[in-house]
């Protein structure tokens, strides 16, 4: 899903849960409005809000193998509906959306 798509994406399903799986320092930088902060080897363990396992959920980090390792982790731990943020961080702010900064 690019940024764009995820950008309409949210605004028509605002049940979608997007997560950062960067760093906490990262994050802190900016981050994409919403999302929660879960690093990537945090998402095999760390709790999430009670979801049903269809709720969707994107995931993003820098420029994407945190991404994958944190989708492959909500994966196993049973969210069905998880899906990567094409371009990851970067590619959000090459769009020029808004990001958040602070926890």
């Amino acid at each position: 899903m690019t940024a764009d798509e995820f950008h309409r994406h949210v605004a028509s399903h605002p049940d979608t849960i997007v997560v950062d799986a960067r760093s906490a320092v990262e994050f802190r930088r900016g981050h994409v409005p919403g999302a929660i902060h879960v690093p990537f080897w945090a998402a095999a363990f760390r709790p999430l809000q009670a979801v049903d396992p269809w709720t969707p959920l994107v995931v993003y980090c820098g420029h994407g193998p945190r991404a994958w390792m944190a989708r492959a982790l909500f994966r196993w731990r049973g969210v069905q509906n998880v899906c990567l943020l094409d371009g990851h961080m970067a590619g959000w702010r090459r769009a020029g959306h808004a990001e958040e900064a602070g926890r």
